[in-house]
């Protein structure tokens, strides 16, 4: 049974489902076998729990390539709880909660004669959470993503980039899936450039045909950091747009604590200091914020810092932002920012004449 043991571990870290769920199933044999049937039975429970996904990871298994470099076309997420914990505004939440709404209610809307595709783009700045909101939308719906690929899908070969984008949609087409087509700026750029070639223009056409064939039943969601260069055919062919902004402060003091696990640290509980912090990430995106509270906890670790204080995460915000400046702007970042000189120098390792000379300048 340790052999059993073993090859499911292996699998999993492998992301081969099939072959877990094969070796499962000769691990409750062997237990059934061995006498120990209360293990072996929650171990089936647990198998007929995936029982509805089994068919869609079976369908999902065998994933298109690019015929010149043999890489595959498409990767395959398969959503988890965590992809349920997402911080998003009011409206945005709405939005999406509609969106989700017209894919469950998709034949009854049929039914009474109501048409309408499941399709939705999201754009926005780099970082703002567009990918982590289609991996939520995975979640709620309770489909794998079929992410396709497109610095393999865009061939040296140009004939072979319109055949990679048929055989995106002809795999996902008619599977319990959603396709997600990220970075969508890269194929659907406008006609009118005249800087790209014939080839590529006729992409476009191969695109959009293919969208609408796909979006009457099928989930397509496409994301792009760049809007306007998306050509406006692609506009109309979906039925949902949604910009993604960067986090308002109530997001913004959220963000930051998710990121630190809800294990936050004690100067949090000042309010004062909280308002410095959370005013430094105003405009920061949720992937900003993550970053450097990231930074944050692992100067703690480096340093062995029993605690984490307010001026450490201000340093880290202060790179984030700046890469050549100055000790002294640094200096007056930190006590704009509600640092004490004292603390400022100890931070920095400097004079507390050092730093008063710094702010008196």
């Amino acid at each position: 049974m340790n052999t059993e043991i073993k090859r499911i571990i292996d699998s999993a870290l492998k992301n081969d489902r099939k072959k877990v769920i094969d070796y499962t199933k000769l691990l409750i044999t062997n237990l059934e076998k061995s006498g120990d049937m209360k293990f072996a039975d929650s171990l089936q429970k647990l198998l007929n729990k995936t029982n509805g996904d089994l068919v869609t990871t079976d369908e999902l298994l065998s994933t298109p390539v690019d015929h010149e470099s043999r890489l595959n076309i498409v990767d395959i997420y398969y959503p988890s709880k965590v992809d349920g914990e997402i911080i998003l505004s009011a409206s945005l939440s709405s939005k999406l909660d509609k969106f989700i709404d017209s894919v469950n209610y998709k034949e009854k809307l049929l039914a009474n004669g109501i048409s309408m595709n499941t399709s939705l783009l999201l754009y926005g700045l780099p970082g703002v959470g567009k990918t982590s909101i289609a991996k939520y939308l995975s979640f709620m719906l309770k489909l794998p993503l079929v992410i396709a690929r497109f610095d393999a899908i865009v061939s040296s070969l140009l004939g072979n980039t319109s055949k990679n984008v048929r055989k995106i949609f002809d795999f996902a087409q008619g599977k319990n899936c959603i396709l997600f087509l990220d970075e969508f700026d890269a194929i659907g750029k406008a006609r009118n450039d005249n800087q790209e070639l014939g080839e590529l223009k006729r992409v476009i056409n191969s695109l959009l045909q293919n969208i609408d064939a796909y979006s009457q039943n099928n989930v397509l969601i496409a994301a792009t950091n760049h809007e306007e260069l998306l050509d406006k055919a692609i506009w109309r062919r979906f039925n949902s747009i949604l910009s993604v902004d960067a986090p308002s402060p109530e997001m913004v003091e959220r963000l930051i604590a998710n990121c630190f696990d809800d294990n936050l640290p004690a100067f949090w509980l000042d309010e004062k200091k909280k308002n410095y912090l959370i005013n430094s990430m105003i405009g920061k995106t949720p992937s900003d914020i993550s970053n450097i509270v990231s930074n944050s906890k692992a100067n703690q670790i480096i340093k062995s810092k029993e605690s984490i204080e307010l001026e450490d995460v201000l340093l880290e915000v202060f790179h984030f932002e700046n890469h050549n400046d100055s000790q002294d702007s640094l200096i007056s970042f930190l006590n704009e920012n509600g640092v004490t000189q004292n603390n400022i120098s100890e931070l920095l390792a400097i004079s507390l004449r050092q730093v008063r000379n710094a702010l008196k300048d």
